[in-house]
């Protein structure tokens, strides 16, 4: 193929990826940028292509630019967020990696992939704002809006999910952190707010943030605030421990927290203090800690997932929420409860599920647990035309999921073999697998990859890095 031919193909390459791309040679001069940089800059490639970098960005210095320090260090930088005004006033926020580009051993330039969170930074900071402002004190009936839970909330038959109530609302006492574990769907959110509503605290904060839904370098500035000048663009900004003063802060999917992250978290825990990114000052906060994974803790430790030491710390208090195949006592009264939850909510009038659709929900093992029939029995009262939810009225998926799936099996068998090794010996060596297959299946894209697993980008990164995998 010739070598135009060959910079043709890898300019559509670059330019077809969804994210912004800008590439300078060794003098800081851009010879490369492609739509998604433009749009997030407010330019357009003609403004960039063949000009120093300074030029077009004036609010930039040769420490403050990415791109530029990579050419001085020769080091590679990433993650790292960057606010700036470019020259049309137009002030933009991105999360950058930046790589230094060699021929041999001589450096010609840099290249810098960005991602855009102006827009995910300005609505997580007016959510951790809304959840500040909306907490009021106590009160003893559920509310309207949903968004406040009771223990009484908590509908159960079953010996083991009564006890795990009057264990939360003994620990609702105290104010030392929460570990809560269970399945996807079993309730953890619903435990973890009515902890807060039974406490002292219930008239302070309740802020909740999920560990998985930010990217590790704004969940860290989220957390713990910024100080102006901490990095360019930085304001004054209190996180959420600050936020949080005197009330709950729920941290979800903890095990999604880079481990560096979760060292600093341990501090807080134990010396009850936060110092903001890029200040020198400690301060003072009074947070209860209540997290939450949805897998065994002890498991993610061994897979080093999680700290030891920070599992130590945070697991003084722990409620194991056992999945809705194992209390199926409860699943006709929660039936019941949703099937009048949404008569209210549709305006509608239906009285019960079938014979044949109580055993249907009976033998199904519900791998999205509560959630799961949840959502089941709202799809059948979208179809139902009388006042009794039959078969035909279920999703597709529960039925096919249903003659697929034997009751009591789990959708996956594995041969146990005499070979001396532990389940999370085996856990490991399966998740390996699945990691190998996804990776080859998407050619080595870590991003696709890690849609495929349904698992945040950032967690697949880590795994492939602690298993010495090659991306």
């Amino acid at each position: 193929m010739p070598l135009s031919d060959t910079v043709e193909m890898l300019q559509a390459i670059l330019g077809a990826i969804d994210e912004g791309i800008h590439v300078v040679d060794a003098n800081g001069i851009t010879i490369f940028y492609n739509h998604v940089a433009a749009r997030l800059d407010g330019l357009t490639p003609d403004e960039v292509l063949g000009k120093p970098l300074l030029e077009v960005f004036p609010s930039l210095d040769r420490h403050s630019s990415t791109l530029l320090r990579v050419i001085e260090s020769g080091e590679a930088i990433y993650d790292e967020p960057q606010a700036y005004t470019n020259w049309r006033g137009l002030r933009v926020e991105t999360v950058n990696t930046t790589l230094p580009v060699r021929v041999g051993k001589r450096l010609v330039g840099a290249v810098e992939v960005s991602k855009d969170i102006g827009k995910l930074k300005e609505l997580s900071e007016r959510l951790v704002v809304l959840q500040a402002q909306i907490s009021k004190p106590k009160r003893t009936k559920r509310q309207a809006d949903g968004l406040s839970f009771h223990f009484e909330d908590i509908l159960t038959q079953n010996e083991k999910m009564k006890s795990l109530i009057e264990r939360g609302k003994r620990a609702a006492r105290t104010s030392s952190p929460v570990l809560i574990f269970g399945e996807t769907g079993t309730g953890k959110e619903l435990f973890v707010q009515s902890i807060h509503q039974e406490s002292g605290r219930s008239a302070k904060p309740f802020i909740a943030q999920n560990c998985a839904a930010l990217p590790a370098s704004l969940l860290e500035s989220l957390l713990f605030g910024t100080t102006k000048g901490s990095f360019t663009g930085a304001d004054d900004r209190p996180g959420l421990f600050e936020l949080a003063d005197g009330g709950t802060l729920f941290l979800d999917e903890l095990n999604s927290m880079p481990l560096d992250l979760q060292a600093k978290l341990l501090r807080v825990l134990q010396d009850g203090q936060i110092r903001r990114i890029g200040g020198s000052r400690s301060v003072k906060v009074d947070v209860r800690v209540i997290a939450a994974v949805n897998e065994d803790p002890h498991a993610l430790v061994q897979r080093g997932l999680m700290r030891s030491d920070l599992y130590y710390r945070i697991n003084v208090v722990s409620l194991e929420l056992p999945p809705l195949r194992q209390r199926r006592e409860d699943i006709d009264l929660l039936v019941r409860h949703f099937i009048d939850t949404f008569n209210r909510k549709f305006g509608m009038s239906v009285k019960s599920v079938s014979p044949d659709v109580q055993k249907l929900f009976a033998s199904y093992d519900w791998p999205g647990n509560v959630r799961e029939l949840e959502h089941s029995v709202e799809a059948a009262m979208n179809m139902v035309e009388a006042d009794v939810i039959e078969r035909e009225h279920l999703p597709p998926h529960l039925l096919d999921r249903h003659s697929a799936v034997p009751a009591g099996a789990g959708a996956i068998m594995l041969p146990i073999e005499g070979d001396g090794r532990t389940l999370p010996e085996r856990l490991r060596e399966w998740e390996e697998q699945l990691i190998a297959d996804a990776m080859k299946k998407t050619q080595g894209n870590v991003l696709r990859a890690a849609k495929l697993l349904g698992i945040p980008r950032q967690t697949l990164q880590y795994k492939l890095s602690q298993r010495g995998m090659s991306e």
